[in-house]
């Protein structure tokens, strides 16, 4: 009996983590499917939808940071009910109507977001240390699936409710469904004992930290100019909002597939370097053939890019934990890599608004797709070494 109670608590675990995870997306391709509309309707410039579709990805990086040290306060399940709790009031707050108010909740979001990104690889080590490439690869196929599901039906739920504000807002019923869920491992569970008195650990000196940091942000910055752009630029190229929804839900579907593939075949080598190169090119250059390839080539370049881009990241969380030597190693490694890397990655989509609203067009994106790739391909390289990073505690200095 005491092992099916085990059995059955590690697969409420682990479920209720893959429905977190599944929540960590959807704020963004839901956004970005119906951006035309959205500019149109609060009568903004390019530059400032671009603002828009950087702030939460911003607020990933801002918030990072503040999710290892408050698990160690307070454990980890109660800033997983916090963080779900402000995915939901901040995807709902986004229906009011005045645009300070869509900033206001899509910063929200980001947060609980950011932090969401942070504990998920921490709680993997610690609860399935033996299952981690499974589960990898389960948790980023789930966030693909969230950001899938949104990009899909945000435009159908817009026409059937007869609302852009109606679409976005009906995103914040699933994380609020799954933080019920949540409720009972959250009051069940409490900071370790001692974890207060914990000396605090610092990667800021380590050089392959800032490796696997860079490559987490320069995939992130592809990742997001796709969730945030890729339906715009197919609209531009002449597709009618449902069907760029579609292949921008294609895409990230196709995604999922390689998140559940990827983690576990990439612990089975002592590096990972040519595979963070390989996938990093194949992100970059198919999201880049969008631009200029025959709209004929469109759906396969579409796909490709999907494989590309759920590879890279499967593999950017994968680098994560294989990099670490414990759970509290892969909080922090966790918290670096997200909290420099979301800064990065802000710069992304911001620059595909800033540069689409001097030009008119997509095509001067092209350059910035491009060194982005290149960039990503020379830290994953790094990144992808057979070493562990080398934390420090807190007031102590190198040796010499």
């Amino acid at each position: 009996m005491n092992l099916v109670s085990r059995l059955s608590g590690r697969l409420y675990l682990g479920a209720c983590l893959l429905l977190i995870a599944f929540n960590l997306r959807p704020l963004f391709p839901s956004l970005s499917v119906l951006l035309p509309e959205i500019v149109e309707a609060l009568g903004v410039s390019g530059a400032v939808a671009g603002y828009l579709t950087t702030l939460p990805v911003l607020c990933l990086g801002l918030f990072a940071p503040f999710a290892a040290t408050l698990a160690d306060r307070h454990g980890a399940e109660r800033v997983l009910m916090l963080v779900l709790t402000l995915i939901a009031a901040g995807t709902a707050l986004r229906a009011a109507d005045t645009t300070a108010m869509l900033f206001a909740g899509s910063a929200m979001a980001g947060a609980g977001i950011a932090m969401g990104n942070v504990l998920l690889p921490s709680v993997v080590k610690r609860d399935f240390p033996d299952r981690v490439p499974l589960m990898t690869g389960l948790f980023t196929m789930s966030l693909c699936g969230g950001a899938a599901a949104a990009a899909a039906f945000t435009v159908p739920l817009a026409e059937a409710g007869g609302s852009w504000r109606f679409a976005l807002a009906v995103w914040a019923v699933p994380a609020f469904v799954v933080a019920v869920l949540w409720l009972p491992r959250c009051l069940g569970q409490s900071a370790q004992p001692g974890s207060r008195s914990m000396p605090a650990l610092r990667l800021w000196h380590d050089g392959l930290a800032w490796q696997v940091a860079c490559f987490m942000g320069l995939q992130s910055a592809l990742a997001y100019c796709v969730m945030g752009w890729m339906a715009p630029i197919l609209r531009w190229r002449g597709l009618d909002g449902v069907t760029a929804g579609f292949y921008v839900s294609g895409s990230i579907m196709v995604q999922v597939v390689t998140c559940l593939l990827i983690p576990p075949l990439a612990a089975r080598f002592r590096s990972q370097s040519v595979i963070n190169v390989s996938l990093a090119f194949l992100a970059a250059s198919t999201l880049l053939g969008l631009l200029v390839a025959p709209t004929a080539w469109l759906p396969v370049l579409v796909l490709l890019q999907g494989i590309g881009q759920g590879g890279l990241f499967a593999i950017a969380m994968t680098v994560i934990i294989l990099r670490s030597a414990d759970p509290r190693v892969a909080a922090r490694l966790s918290g670096m890599s997200q909290a420099i890397g979301y800064v990065l990655a802000a710069f992304g989509p911001m620059l595909v608004g800033m540069l689409f609203d001097a030009t008119g067009s997509y095509a001067a994106t092209g350059w910035l797709f491009a060194g982005i790739g290149l960039a990503a391909m020379a830290s994953g390289w790094g990144a992808g070494r057979r070493l562990f990073v080398r934390p420090r505690e807190a007031g102590t200095k190198a040796s010499t």
